[in-house]
C-alpha cells in the first residue's frame, strides 16, 4: 500500500525507455536492470497480458514493443510523443506547458488527452492511445465512380480519348447539372486512376494518362523546396590558413541525427582545438531556420577572431547560410558531395558524441542543460593530438591571445 491507494500508477517514463531500449536490441533481463523494474515486468510489457478483474471483465494489455512499427506522417503524433505526453501530465504539466515540451500545438495536445483516453481506467496510458489512434485511422473507401456504373462509364470513356482528369471534371458538371453526386474533383479521378482496385476503374486506364504513369508522382513538401543550397562557395575556396590549423577560429559543422530523422542536434568543432558546442534544436526540428537561430546564438558570443569561417555539408539544414554568414560575419563553405572527411575533426568529434546519444535513439529527450553538461565532459577531457592539452584550456588562451 502507498498512501493508502493499491499500488502505485504505471511508471510511464520507465516503460518508454525500456521500450526503447528493447527495440535497440538489448536484452530484456539487460534492459530490466538498466530501467529498474523486475525482468517479469519487462516479460509483460513485451507480450501483453488479459486480465479478469472480480466482477468477470476482461481488460487487455498491448504489448509494448510491437513487431512492426509503423510510421506516419509527422502531422500526426507518435508513439514517442504520446509517452512524453504521459509522463508530463503525470507530473501534473498544464496543456500549453506540454505543448511547448513536445513543439505540438495545445489544441492538439488537449484533443489528445480527451479523446485517447483510457476509459477502463479514466486515464491517458500512451500506448493504449496509440492504439486507440491507429485503429481509428481512416482506411480508403469505396468512392463515387465504383459504385455508380454510368458514371464510371462515362468517365473511363473520355480517358480512353485521351482526356485529362481536369478537363473529364468539368464536363461532369455539364453532363450532369443537376446530379451533383455524379460531378467529380479531378483529385478524385486521379486517385481512381491510380488506385483502380478503390476507384473501380480498369486497370488499363493509368496507360492513358498523358504522363503514362502508373502510380502518382511524389511531390516535394514546401518546407523541402525552400531548403535547396543556393549560391554555395565551396570547400577549394576556403582560406588555406583553415587547413593547417595553425590558426584558430576556423569550424566545422554538422547534425546528429535521431530516431527516423525526427530529431537532431548541431554540433560545431573549432579545427584548431577541437572545441566542442552543441547546438539545442527545440522539439528536436532541424529546419533551416532552427539550425541559423542556434548557430547564431550560440557563436555571436564568440570574439570576432575566433569567427574566421564554418565549413558544413550540403545539408538543406543550411539553406538559411547567408543569413548566418552576415550575422557572424563569418563565411560559410560547403563540402563536395558524400565528402565527410572534409570535416574530418566534426566527423571525429560526432563518433565521440554517439557515446552520449546512441544511433537510432530520440534527441528530443535532451534539453540545452544536458547538451551543455556533456560538450564541457568533451572539452575538459585531454588529447594526445593537443599534446594532452584540453579543447577547453587551449580556446581559454586563444580567446585572450588573439592571432594575427
Amino acid at each position: 500500500m502507498v498512501d493508502g491507494r493499491r499500488g502505485v500508477a504505471p511508471q510511464t517514463a520507465k516503460r518508454g525507455q525500456w521500450a526503447r531500449l528493447i527495440e535497440r536490441g538489448v536484452s530484456n533481463s539487460e534492459a530490466c536492470r538498466i530501467v529498474g523494474i523486475n525482468v517479469r515486468t519487462g516479460k509483460r510489457w513485451r507480450h501483453g497480458r488479459t486480465v479478469t478483474t472480480a466482477d468477470g471483465r476482461r481488460l487487455h494489455y498491448a504489448p509494448v514493443i510491437s513487431t512492426r512499427k509503423v510510421e506516419i506522417s509527422e502531422r500526426y503524433l507518435s508513439e514517442d510523443e504520446r509517452v512524453a505526453i504521459a509522463d508530463l501530465r503525470r507530473r501534473r504539466q498544464s496543456i500549453r506547458a506540454i505543448a511547448a515540451e513536445i513543439g505540438r500545438s495545445p489544441s492538439t495536445i488537449s484533443r489528445e488527452l480527451r479523446r485517447n483516453r483510457d476509459p477502463e481506467r479514466g486515464q491517458y496510458r500512451p500506448f493504449v492511445a496509440q492504439k486507440f489512434a491507429v485503429d481509428r485511422r481512416a482506411r480508403p473507401g469505396r468512392g463515387k465512380i465504383v459504385n455508380d456504373g454510368a458514371l464510371r462509364e462515362f468517365v473511363g470513356g473520355l480517358l480512353k480519348k485521351r482526356w485529362s482528369p481536369e478537363q473529364i471534371s468539368h464536363e461532369l458538371r455539364t453532363a450532369f447539372p443537376t446530379e451533383p453526386e455524379r460531378q467529380l474533383a479531378h483529385e478524385t479521378i486521379y486517385q481512381a486512376v491510380y488506385r483502380p482496385e478503390l476507384g473501380g476503374l480498369h486497370r488499363e486506364l493509368p496507360k492513358v494518362l498523358r504522363t503514362g504513369r502508373r502510380h502518382r508522382k511524389p511531390h516535394r513538401r514546401g518546407d523541402e523546396r525552400r531548403g535547396r543550397l543556393v549560391n554555395m562557395t565551396m570547400i577549394d575556396q576556403r582560406p588555406a590558413e583553415a587547413n593547417d590549423r595553425a590558426t584558430p577560429g576556423h569550424w566545422e559543422g554538422d547534425l546528429i541525427i535521431g530516431e527516423l530523422t525526427r530529431s537532431a542536434i548541431g554540433t560545431l568543432v573549432e579545427r584548431s582545438s577541437r572545441f566542442t558546442i552543441l547546438l539545442h534544436l527545440p522539439a528536436g526540428r532541424h529546419t533551416a531556420e532552427a539550425v541559423r537561430d542556434a548557430l547564431v546564438e550560440a557563436m555571436i558570443a564568440m570574439p570576432a577572431h575566433l569567427r574566421r569561417s564554418l565549413t558544413w555539408d550540403q545539408g538543406k539544414e543550411m539553406a538559411m547560410h547567408a543569413d548566418i554568414a552576415h550575422a557572424l560575419g563569418m563565411p560559410v563553405f560547403f563540402c563536395e558531395k558524400s565528402s565527410p572527411w572534409q570535416r574530418p575533426s566534426n566527423e571525429n568529434t560526432n563518433g565521440l558524441l554517439r557515446n552520449y546519444f546512441p544511433k537510432g535513439s530520440d534527441l528530443r529527450v535532451h534539453d540545452a542543460a544536458r547538451l551543455a553538461a556533456v560538450a564541457a565532459e568533451v572539452n575538459d577531457r585531454p588529447r594526445k593530438t593537443l599534446g594532452w592539452a584540453t579543447p577547453a584550456r587551449l580556446l581559454e588562451q586563444f580567446t585572450a591571445e588573439p592571432t594575427g
